[in-house]
């Protein structure tokens, strides 16, 4: 069935038209019901979306000239594989500013907040060791718990323009593939767990330096797992 939820052409021209189709386009791509390396068919797109193929075209091109998509020779456009070395960068970028924002959430956070933490790290674990055993359907849950643990935090710091920004390094490479590292490799999941179990013993015992670290060394490790992943699924060969 097509799309085509907000997208009719009386209601929707022009430049509002290709922002939409753009931002629906790219929520599909992050989260992995368009998979990395995938090709972007403009008819099929048009199809799906119930509109013309020129909208479509422009929302690509804005999609490309933001570095979400590519043009390949013979395969027209497709979603890029980002380099590992960009994926590093943007965690050695995002681990500073989550340290800040653990750093400013020990003097704010509440036992509410610190057991609605607890709460989101049981549930990544919990759906991720399901989706391992093949007991949940669907785009991955796992995320869930864990974007609600680092998004609370966010929260919690007091800083509305940090957690925007935290937010947008986090769009910037589709979520459901750093979720299915947590599902696919045990080790992982298991360390995951706890590292978020020792940032939430650092809020609650009031300790700011080592609730800092603690996320500092999180998010870097995150960024290096994923930076790997990419390498592995990556035809050239990146250096930096």
């Amino acid at each position: 069935m097509p799309d085509t939820a907000d997208l009719n052409g009386e209601e929707k021209t022009g430049r509002a038209l290709v922002d939409d189709l753009a931002s629906r386009i790219r929520d599909r791509v992050m989260s992995g019901e368009i998979p990395i390396g995938a090709q972007l068919r403009q008819a099929e797109l048009a199809a799906d979306f119930g509109v013309s193929r020129t909208p479509v075209r422009e929302a690509l091109r804005q999609l490309q000239s933001g570095g979400l998509i590519e043009v390949q020779p013979n395969r027209g456009a497709v979603v890029r594989v980002p380099a590992p070395w960009e994926v590093r960068e943007a965690y050695e970028v995002r681990a500073q500013l989550e340290a800040l924002a653990a750093a400013r959430a020990v003097g704010r956070v509440t036992q509410d907040q610190l057991e609605q933490l607890r709460r989101a790290n049981q549930e990544m674990y919990d759906n991720s060791l399901a989706e391992s055993q093949g007991q949940a359907a669907g785009l991955p849950v796992s995320r869930l718990g864990n974007d609600r643990f680092h998004t609370l935090i966010a929260e919690i710091s007091g800083n509305a323009r940090l957690a925007k920004v935290v937010n947008d390094i986090n769009e910037l490479f589709p979520r459901n593939v750093s979720a299915q590292l947590i599902v696919n490799d045990a080790r992982h999941r298991d360390e995951n767990y706890r590292e978020h179990e020792r940032i939430v013993e650092a809020f609650a015992a009031g300790d700011t330096d080592k609730a800092a670290a603690e996320m500092r060394e999180h998010v870097v490790k995150a960024g290096d797992q994923l930076a790997e992943w990419y390498e592995k699924r990556s035809s050239t060969v990146f250096r930096g």
